[in-house]
């Protein structure tokens, strides 16, 4: 569990480096974009899970690989307006959540400690919603909170789906991988970096022994990564700066889940 004043000090430092993280560099418009800090709790896990993770199974995205979408990268930094323009007229708004028609639902905005609660109700009110699409989320603002939704979504049947000109980062990407079945468009972008506790420490910071890093891994195999992909991936998002991203493609996240 976070402490209140553990808490805040998470808020302040998430929202400063979001702003170095996601603002592009010639901004038309001020935005509001939002990153995830991840305060690690422990809870029945082996010492030694998460040992050599940094190792195992790197190679499935190599250097070269990720140089290969260089171009990409350099041009996506967030959702375009044109995504944006995609959420239409809502029959209903709950939080970040707007209901489209009797099946589906898209999303825009942060995750705070209110939005699994936002989702539930919207649940009651749409049982029959099955299919999120994810337009532009920057990620949480609570962590706890973004990983029970996650299962909620996963609990839902949900399928996840990034759009065409969609953008998730940071703890959002955690939610898309919550679906049961996964889906993104083509140019559909992913951003991922480190988590960083409450006293600025990475996940690098840690021995990769040590069982902080057992509650992501665990996740990751929950939502169906087998242990050298979750492994794989977790390094990955490790791999980049708590105050700074890394965009992947829809090939890329390929390597790592099943994608319908």
């Amino acid at each position: 569990m976070v402490s209140p004043s553990a808490f805040i000090r998470s808020l302040i430092v998430a929202a400063f480096a979001a702003v170095l993280a996601f603002a592009p560099a010639h901004a038309q418009q001020v935005m509001t974009i939002t990153t995830t800090t991840v305060t690690w709790t422990y809870d029945d896990a082996g010492e030694d899970d998460g040992a050599e993770y940094i190792d195992e199974g790197a190679a499935l995205l190599d250097d070269e690989t990720l140089a290969e979408n260089a171009d990409f990268a350099a041009t996506r930094r967030y959702a375009p307006n044109a995504a944006l323009a995609t959420l239409g007229h809502a029959k209903a708004s709950f939080g970040p959540f707007l209901v489209i028609d009797g099946t589906t639902v898209r999303m825009a905005g942060d995750v705070t400690s209110a939005t699994p609660r936002q989702f539930a109700a919207m649940l009651a009110a749409f049982p029959g919603l099955k299919r999120l699409e994810m337009i532009d989320c920057p990620g949480s603002l609570d962590e706890e909170a973004n990983l029970i939704l996650a299962r909620a979504i996963r609990r839902a049947g949900m399928e996840t789906v990034v759009p065409a000109g969609g953008s998730i980062r940071s703890g959002a990407v955690e939610l898309w991988l919550a679906g049961v079945t996964r889906r993104a468009a083509p140019d559909a972008e992913f951003g991922v970096h480190s988590w960083a506790d409450e006293y600025g420490r990475e996940a690098n910071d840690y021995p990769a022994n040590d069982p902080v890093h057992a509650e992501y891994l665990g996740y990751y195999r929950e939502m169906g990564l087998n242990d050298a992909k979750a492994r794989a991936f977790y390094a990955l998002t490790n791999s980049t700066p708590f105050d700074d991203v890394r965009y992947l493609t829809r090939d890329d996240m390929a390597r790592f889940v099943t994608l319908n």
